[in-house]
């Protein structure tokens, strides 16, 4: 097919894309799998009603073909009339625009709806035309930008090979951090313990002897996941998203389909005391990383958090052979339990040539900021130091 004249489309809902097309592009064989960039999540936000319009997620997914009708390319595109449930935080950019009489909102993201995980964004299946197809995609996503004349268009979370071609593409690049364990290959619980430093191998095992104390840790996912599962985490989801977000993003009917679909890629970490579940935690599970997401408890004890949330996955993680643990955004007292620091990568484009320069101004600073950040935690991790 001449793959030299791609056509470029969106469209406002992923119910009327073919779930293989779009996961043959998506997720192809030869790269990680990725749970969030799958037909199955994404369609799940906009059916369950966690991610339409009415929530200020309107989908215009670019879609591009080849000149033969087959999809070649794809891209996660939202007219967002807010900035809440993407942590990459540009309230300040917002208002300042406001302020100055301009109109922030609607913007456009290209984002995976309430997650803040490093992955692709222009998915593209690899081979000969890769380059000619991520082209079209961004420029696709421009044209819808200029035609709907919004102030801005946000890429969130890319992969560190894209900040350089979207820079040159006159995107700003942004750069943030979040925690991360790495897998070196353990066999154990245990031998990742006999790499840190000895206060901080003592902290790590009196925190969990403290969390399991009366307790039992259930790890639970495929067909093992029941409807009474997702009752009792919902009941934790709610209780956390009213405290922290005030307004939860998932509803009900969202987890029922990603159940559905995904079993095999969902983990649910209970806490038990004895037949009753306390605390729960629900993570993704891709091909290298196992993916933190939500938690929540009806008791809130000392260190059951820590133990549900990031030791209980670093066991499920060495177990599985992942090489990664991502527990989520921010979270600065994950650096002490082996979480260490990685930085995090967003384009952003600006209409307005003024309002550009001036956020290119604060991006710069910004930078450098997080750059001295990132040196100064990379030099506090727990683990033994090499003399």
């Amino acid at each position: 097919m001449d793959a030299a004249h791609p056509r470029i489309s969106t469209v406002t809902s992923l119910a009327g894309v073919d779930p293989a097309a779009w996961n043959a592009v998506a997720t192809p064989p030869g790269l990680p799998y990725d749970p969030f960039l799958t037909w199955e999540f994404l369609e799940a936000m906009e059916r369950s009603g966690a991610a339409t319009q009415r929530t200020g997620w309107k989908a215009s997914h670019v879609l591009v073909h080849d000149t033969g009708g087959r999809l070649r390319a794809a891209m996660p595109l939202y007219f967002k009339t807010h900035s809440r449930g993407e942590f990459v935080f540009d309230q300040s950019w917002a208002d300042a625009w406001q302020r100055a009489g301009g109109a922030y909102y609607p913007k456009l993201l290209s984002a995976v709806p309430f997650t803040p995980v490093t992955g692709r964004r222009r998915l593209v299946a690899p081979g000969p035309d890769t380059e000619l197809y991520r082209a079209a995609l961004l420029q696709g996503a421009l044209q819808v930008a200029q035609a709907a004349d919004v102030s801005s268009l946000h890429i969130n979370f890319i992969e560190e090979n894209e900040a350089g071609p979207m820079e040159s593409a006159g995107l700003l690049i942004r750069t943030d951090q979040q925690f991360h364990w790495q897998n070196a290959g353990y066999g154990s619980f245990d031998d990742f313990l006999a790499t840190l430093a000895s206060d901080k191998r003592k902290n790590l095992r009196k925190e969990r002897l403290k969390a399991q104390e009366g307790l039992e840790f259930r790890h639970i996912t495929g067909g093992e996941i029941t409807e009474d599962h997702l009752d009792i985490f919902f009941e934790f989801y709610m209780d956390t998203g009213n405290r922290k977000w005030g307004s939860p993003y998932l509803t009900r009917e969202s987890f029922s389909l990603l159940r559905e679909r995904m079993a095999g890629d969902i983990l649910f970490v209970f806490a038990y005391e004895g037949e009753t579940a306390i605390a729960g935690a629900m993570n993704l599970i891709g091909s290298e990383t196992l993916y933190g997401r939500y938690w929540g408890c009806n008791d809130p004890r000392p260190m059951l958090h820590f133990e549900t949330c990031y030791y209980q996955a670093i066991d499920f993680a060495i177990q599985r052979g992942l090489k990664t643990v991502e527990a989520g955004a921010q979270g600065g007292h994950k650096l002490a339990r082996g979480y260490g620091p990685v930085l995090t990568r967003s384009a952003h484009w600006i209409a307005h040539a003024g309002f550009r320069d001036a956020v290119a101004d604060y991006l710069a600073r910004e930078r450098a900021a997080v750059d001295a950040d990132f040196v100064y935690l990379k030099e506090r991790t727990p683990f033994r130091k090499e003399t």
